[in-house]
This record gives C-alpha cells, sequence and structure tokens, in this order.
C-alpha cells in the first residue's frame, strides 16, 4: 500500500494511492478535488548518511572508507514534497543532488539488535539530499548549512508499506537531471545497511515513529542550475521530481 499526504484548499490531507493512480481518502472515497499539492511525510525528521556508498567515497576521493557511519540531520524546514521547487542559493558555485533510499521508522527504537531492527521499519520513500558543495569542508563535522537551506530536502510522493518491498537491499536507484542519466546505483552497495543504522542510531537516541533515515547516494554528482528538472527514481517505490529554481 501507498500513502501519502496532500494539501487541498489550505488544508492537509492523508490519502492512499490506489493502483490506478486514484488517491482515495481513510473512508474509501476517492479524492474528487481538481487542485492538490504533494506534501512530505508529516513530522519528518530526516536523519541522513554522509558517504555510505563506496563508489560515492572513491568520487569525492576518499582513500579510506568509514569505519562507522558519518550522520547529519536535515534541518526540518528544508523539508519539501514531491513536485515542489528546489531554490539554488544566490552566488554558489556548485549545488547538486543527491537521490537517495528513505527508511521509514514505524515503532519507536532504542536500543535495537541488528536482527530486531526490521520490525521497527514501516515503509520506505525516496529523498533527494540537495547539497551546497561549496560548504562542505569537513564530512566529520555536520554539514548543516550545505544542507540545510530551506527546500533542500524532497521527500516522496509516498511511502510504500515495508511488506510491499521484498528486499530493501536490492533497489536501483537512479537520478535523472532533465531526463538524462546522471546516478545509477543500488542499495546492494550500501556501507551500512538498513539493520545496522537502526542499530547504531538506537544505541544512542530514539527514532520516533516518522522519522525517516536516508540512507546516502551513490556516486554521480553534477552541479544544477534553475530550469533543470531532477528525477530520482527507486524500484518498487516510483519517482520523486523536482524543478530547481532561482532564489
Amino acid at each position: 500500500m501507498k500513502t501519502a499526504r496532500i494539501e487541498a484548499n489550505g488544508q492537509a490531507q492523508d490519502v492512499t494511492v490506489a493502483a490506478n493512480g486514484k488517491l482515495l481518502l481513510p473512508n474509501g472515497k476517492a479524492f474528487e478535488g481538481q487542485e492538490w499539492n504533494w506534501l512530505p511525510p508529516p513530522h519528518a525528521v530526516i536523519y541522513g548518511l554522509a558517504l555510505n556508498f563506496a563508489d560515492h567515497a572513491r568520487e569525492l576521493n576518499f582513500a579510506e572508507l568509514p569505519e562507522e557511519p558519518i550522520p547529519f540531520i536535515k534541518n526540518p524546514s528544508s523539508v519539501v514534497g514531491h513536485l515542489a521547487p528546489v531554490a539554488r542559493p544566490a552566488g554558489v558555485r556548485y549545488m547538486h543532488y543527491e537521490g537517495e533510499l528513505g527508511v521509514v521508522i514505524g515503532k519507536a527504537a532504542r536500543n535495537v539488535k541488528r536482527d530486531k531492527a526490521m520490525e521497527h521499519v514501516r515503509g520506505y520513500t525516496i529523498c533527494n539530499d540537495f547539497t551546497v558543495r561549496d560548504f562542505v569542508g569537513n564530512f566529520y563535522r555536520p554539514p548543516i548549512k550545505a544542507k540545510g537551506f530551506d527546500t533542500f530536502g524532497p521527500v516522496g510522493p509516498w511511502i510504500v508499506d515495508a511488506a510491499d518491498i521484498p528486499d530493501p537491499h536490492q533497489l536501483s536507484i537512479q537520478t535523472r537531471v532533465n531526463g538524462e542519466l546522471r546516478q545509477d546505483g543500488n542499495t546492494r552497495d550500501l556501507i551500512f545497511d538498513i539493520p545496522a543504522l537502526i542499530e547504531w542510531f538506537s544505541q544512542f537516541m530514539t527514532l520516533a515513529p516518522g522519522a525517516i533515515i536516508s540512507t546516502g547516494t551513490p556516486r554521480g554528482l553534477s552541479d544544477v542550475q534553475p530550469g533543470d528538472t531532477v528525477e530520482v527514481r527507486i524500484d518498487g517505490i516510483g519517482s520523486l521530481v523536482n524543478t530547481v529554481v532561482s532564489a
């Protein structure tokens, strides 16, 4: 099942997405509105991972792979939905996308061991971790400014139930800019897989329901400019599409 949030007439509405693409209200009736916008999942705190694909680490000239996850928190004001514009700040030299699998927590996780970690996953979504490379000086320091601009965290379009994704570690991730393939990776190449990440985070904090772990991006970064349309597609989930605009 796919669940989503939309905004219609100034109000947020939870819906499910039928196989034919129709939006269904909680009472099972079809949503009849003509104009609406996609919203990101509610209360979405996004925990990101730097350098969680070996090919991406090599792309950035890291000689050694990380020995433990390198986390950061995406600024909540950066989180936007499918088809929302992403604003490129004035004067920056290099702004890029990062197509990523988002793991949505369904049951609070604290001190969870690896063999029980997947019991805490509600489902999966798509994240695009936009970043200004100008402000990334050291991956072992939180890249708050580089990744925290408003609109820099598109998520969506929906959440696919965990039961509908047989193996989240065998999913193709592709990012296209104006239709041109720029990233072509697979979650089988994660350095730290989903159970490892849940175990690691939950050692020192509670992962609350609704939290999203954005699991990292494969190689293939490139600069994007106002007018560029960026599409991240993940097997079994769908496509997250956003257009870059000038701030």
